[in-house]
């Protein structure tokens, strides 16, 4: 089998095990709140297919196509509505490779590298893409559990998948978009996915607890945590496993770098599990809980992410270590707040986690493992004697950061309003009395 043929291949069965984790996201749900079932996973489905239907309408050009505007956003006009409609020339459909990895393209930017060669066909690259649009969106989903109409987070799907995450990914992972030129780099989604959905995740509470104001309450109704061990483990499982497509298959080739990537991720969530563990016995000296246990595992995975590919394996470790006293102080901070309720953990897990790692890529980055990732312009970390040049990336990262979090944030809340205008407001008012008694309740609170 040719190499192309082996990169195809498995960028395919990584964007298979991306898929399975936004129904994963669902079983968290169910796993963590006892929510209904049939609603987690209703609503995951409807994610997913969403997903695949706007993405191919026209998202996945405004991503990833040649990008206009001063890289902006992605050439609308590149595939036209579903990846070329019934044309057989649609670029690398049939025949060739998807723009960004084919070295002879003609818009002058390329993916891949001498160590990292690339030959993805469009249908490869689209459902790679697709899976991660999608997951980031389930995790954006969390803050609507219990409180939000079904029908106002569908509607969501539209200027989402359409808009809101195709910005991100045309500027940092569309090799012409602005921040990717200017030298910022997010492996697999730190930023892109994890703080954006935590920047989306956002908005939508503000909006909730507008309404939740115009009610006349003074806090925001607390989600109460009722484990099920079973479900939760189901879950902890699924997304582990799907994140050996999502870091690893980012690499976006099949070579010695992808098994140092699966290295690094998994040697990140299980120190992280470990400090976690220990840090909350240290806190209470007490059984820390089956929640932190699966805390522990997400948020190793979350902080390696966006530099997955860029450190070795006893830099994952030493990130996973951090990431016990990081989840435990970000979810101090977050439990202060009374206008929101966020017991999944979206913000001190997926946005804090997310902007963490991001910012860390100047700290432990090696470039000799970012070559094979395909980075070969990446510096040094300031722990590797990256000096000016790792401080020059530790400012381009922050640069990213601040412009996406407030571009998501403002098109989230604008799309947000937008809806609840037109469908009377987006909470439900057929919400569990007991909501209005229970204390707030931090994730991980609650123990077997």
């Amino acid at each position: 089998m040719d190499p192309n043929s082996v990169n195809n291949l498995w960028v395919l069965i990584a964007a298979l095990l991306v898929f399975t984790m936004t129904i994963a996201v669902g079983f968290l749900e169910v796993g963590e709140l006892g929510e209904d079932r049939w609603r987690s996973l209703l609503k995951t489905s409807i994610m997913t297919c969403a997903a695949l239907a706007l993405m191919a309408f026209w998202g996945f050009d405004l991503a990833f196509a040649p990008t206009i505007g001063g890289g902006l956003i992605g050439d609308p006009r590149f595939l036209a509505p579903f990846l070329g409609g019934s044309s057989a020339a649609a670029p690398g459909l049939l025949t060739g490779v998807w723009w960004s990895t084919n070295p002879a393209n003609a818009f002058g930017y390329y993916l891949g590298t001498a160590a990292n060669p690339l030959a993805l066909s469009t249908g490869t690259y689209f459902l790679f893409e697709t899976a991660f649009a999608a997951v980031t969106f389930a995790l954006v989903g969390v803050v609507t559990v219990k409180k939000v109409k079904l029908r106002a987070v569908s509607l969501f799907a539209i200027p989402y998948f359409l808009l809101i995450w195709a910005l991100p990914a045309a500027w940092i992972w569309n090799p012409s978009g602005w921040l990717a030129r200017l030298g910022m780099v997010d492996f697999a989604g730190g930023l892109v996915v994890h703080a954006a959905a935590g920047a989306a995740g956002l908005a939508i509470l503000v909006q909730i607890w507008r309404e939740e104001r115009a009610r006349g309450l003074r806090q925001s109704p607390a989600i109460p945590t009722r484990v099920d061990s079973t479900w939760l483990t189901l879950s902890a499982l699924l997304l582990w496993v799907g994140w050996f497509g999502f870091n690893p298959g980012s690499v976006l080739a099949f070579n010695a770098e992808t098994t140092v990537v699966v290295l690094t991720t998994f040697l990140a969530a299980g120190l992280s599990f470990l400090s976690l563990m220990a840090c909350r016995y240290l806190q209470t000296r007490a059984d820390p809980g089956y929640l932190y246990s699966a805390n522990g595992i997400l948020m190793g995975l979350i902080v390696i992410t966006p530099l997955a590919g860029f450190v070795s394996p006893l830099s994952a470790a030493i990130l996973g270590v951090l990431c016990g006293p990081i989840f435990l102080g970000a979810e101090r901070l977050c439990a202060r707040a009374k206008w929101f309720s966020d017991p999944i953990g979206l913000l001190p897990g997926h946005f804090v986690g997310g902007l963490f790692g991001l910012m860390m890529i100047g700290v432990f980055t090696q470039s000799a493992f970012a070559v094979g990732s395909g980075y070969p312009n990446l510096p040094n970390g300031l722990l590797f004697g990256g000096g000016f040049h790792a401080v020059h990336q530790l400012a381009l990262e922050a640069l990213g950061a601040v412009a996406v979090i407030a571009a998501v944030f403002a098109l989230s809340y604008v799309s947000i309003w937008l809806i609840a205008r037109a469908l009377g407001g987006i909470t439900r008012t057929e919400r569990d009395p007991r909501q209005r008694t229970l204390p707030q309740i931090a994730v991980g609170d609650v123990t077997q």
